[in-house]
């Protein structure tokens, strides 16, 4: 099976490229965004669980949220494989995402990050929340937070992939279609 982990700061332009992978390659799109309002929605014992977290206003642990990802890996039935998007956020969860797919005998084949100058990142998250309705989307402030959030908090699991041979730096500046070919050399070259 294919795995790719598509990594990248808020901004990068993962949502138009998973798109895009996941229509050539046939995976799955795994959001843990997506299965949170999944579970949350449908009221599930997961959701159930990380809405208690959530309602006194802690993080909802990584148990529960690898528990949300088996869940989905499991009924996920005859595909070709799956692009993490949004998760690992945390080398903790990397490490929790290697067990589990190691349990099924499978592994991540690839994480691709999007390399992106911080400018240009504010300048395409301020150009999507002028038709997004996103609130987060049009502060400064709000828009700086998210991307030093990533900088120090999700930037280790790069590293983290990096020391397995599995990263691949795309620069994510350019044309949709150039970037998405670089993306796509990089995932058959791993598969």
């Amino acid at each position: 099976m294919l795995n790719i982990v598509l990594f990248g700061p808020p901004g990068a332009g993962k949502g138009t490229q998973s798109e895009k992978l996941i229509e050539k390659y046939n995976l799955v799109h795994l959001s843990t965004g997506d299965l949170f309002r999944v579970h949350l929605g449908q009221g599930t014992e997961l959701g159930q669980l990380a809405r208690k977290y959530m309602d006194e206003g802690r993080l909802v642990p990584d148990e529960v949220v690898i528990g949300m990802v088996d869940e989905k890996i499991q009924s996920s039935t005859g595909v070709n494989g799956f692009i993490f998007d949004g998760f690992p956020r945390t080398v903790a969860q990397a490490e929790a995402l290697d067990k589990l797919l190691i349990d099924k005998a499978e592994s991540i084949t690839c994480m691709v990050a999007l390399d992106v100058p911080h400018e240009v990142l504010k300048k395409r998250i301020q150009e999507r929340g002028k038709t997004s309705g996103r609130v987060d989307d049009q502060d400064d402030a709000k828009i700086n937070t998210r991307i030093n959030v990533y900088m120090e908090e999700t930037l280790p699991v790069a590293e983290y992939y990096k020391k397995q041979g599995k990263l691949s730096q795309v620069n994510g500046v350019g044309e949709i279609e150039g970037i998405f070919e670089k993306i796509s050399q990089v995932v058959d070259s791993h598969s």
